[in-house]
């Protein structure tokens, strides 16, 4: 009876101090972001964590880990924890997988080329040489990804973004429009995402290339024609996608991308747009506008004719001038 007694209250007293260190929160003083190894133990993770001081006892955190639901295994990946962090939201953190996301951003307008260098450049994503995507392929936005993803896995789920746009948008574009299919769509979606940097245009640009489409008339759109000088793979030197100005004679280009030479939409996207230009052509303005021209700062004036676009260029090539 008194080894009975004896032994219930060493493991009621083990039990107490284990319930103790279980309601201990972290010693870590900082955020911490810990890398769990695939393949690892229970018991690797409960030494890896304990010596980060994100828990307080080792064995302590396997009792629970084994006791406490679900029974999934802890899944490997980088998790984040904050300063005196729970044992308990620990546990429930890594069976859940709750893996710390990271995130990055691509502008709208952006080649893929451009988007190929700029996801290269980023650290924690895992880069192989692979073949650039089509043209107009990816949807620019904000997108997480996990450390070490690898560079196709965050393309792929760029595509499918931009897939799902057109998929809920194409059925209700506007009647009538001059586009036959999505691919024309978004041709025509990243001519209006170069040719502006103003939100609020983008609609109203997009009705100056319906006007013209439907008129038969040529885009007449630099942009196309710096395409057809590069084939989306710019320069980065702060001197523009050319490194120059663009010339009269660069007008002159023998290119179906020129359109200024070939009338109609270019065989392909030049750009990568992003949901709103996408909508702007699908949803354009209604007007009369057939012309544009830059207004010095960094928006555009309109014109219904010739004559008054004359005007604009006039006024814009003072601007410059000045």
């Amino acid at each position: 009876m008194f080894l009975m007694c004896m032994g219930l209250i060493l493991v009621g007293g083990f039990s107490y101090i284990g319930y103790l260190k279980f309601q201990t929160p972290s010693s870590n003083n900082q955020t911490k972001l810990i890398e769990i190894p695939k393949g690892s133990g229970l018991l690797d993770i409960a030494i890896l964590l304990k010596s980060e001081q994100i828990i307080s006892d080792p064995y302590v955190f396997i009792a629970i880990s084994k006791f406490l639901p679900p029974k999934d295994t802890i899944k490997a990946g980088e998790y984040q924890f904050q300063s005196g962090s729970m044992m308990i939201d620990v546990i429930a953190k890594l069976k859940k997988g709750d893996i710390f996301k990271r995130q990055f951003t691509i502008p709208e307008g952006l080649t893929s080329f451009e988007i190929i260098q700029r996801l290269k450049s980023i650290p924690d994503i895992y880069s192989t040489d692979i073949k650039i995507p089509a043209e107009g392929s990816l949807l620019p936005n904000t997108y997480q990804f996990e450390k070490n993803e690898k560079i196709e896995s965050v393309l792929s789920r760029m595509a499918s973004a931009l897939t799902k746009v057109i998929d809920d948008n194409w059925a209700g574009r506007d009647a009538n429009l001059p586009i036959k299919n999505t691919e024309e769509a978004l041709i025509l979606a990243s001519i209006v995402e170069k040719e502006t940097g103003v939100p609020s245009e983008r609609k109203r640009i997009a009705g100056v290339f319906i006007n013209r489409l439907r008129l038969g008339m040529p885009l007449q759109t630099d942009p196309t024609v710096i395409y057809a000088l590069t084939m989306g793979q710019h320069q980065n030197d702060g001197q523009g996608p050319l490194g120059r100005r663009i010339l009269t004679k660069d007008l002159q280009i023998d290119s179906p991308y020129n359109t200024y030479k070939y009338s109609g939409l270019p065989p392909t996207p030049i750009a990568n747009a992003g949901k709103d230009a996408i909508l702007a052509v699908l949803h354009p303005e209604a007007h009369d506008f057939i012309f544009f021209v830059a207004d010095g700062t960094g928006g555009h004036l309109f014109a219904k004719t010739y004559a008054e676009h004359n005007k604009n260029v006039t006024n814009w090539r003072k601007v410059r001038k000045n």
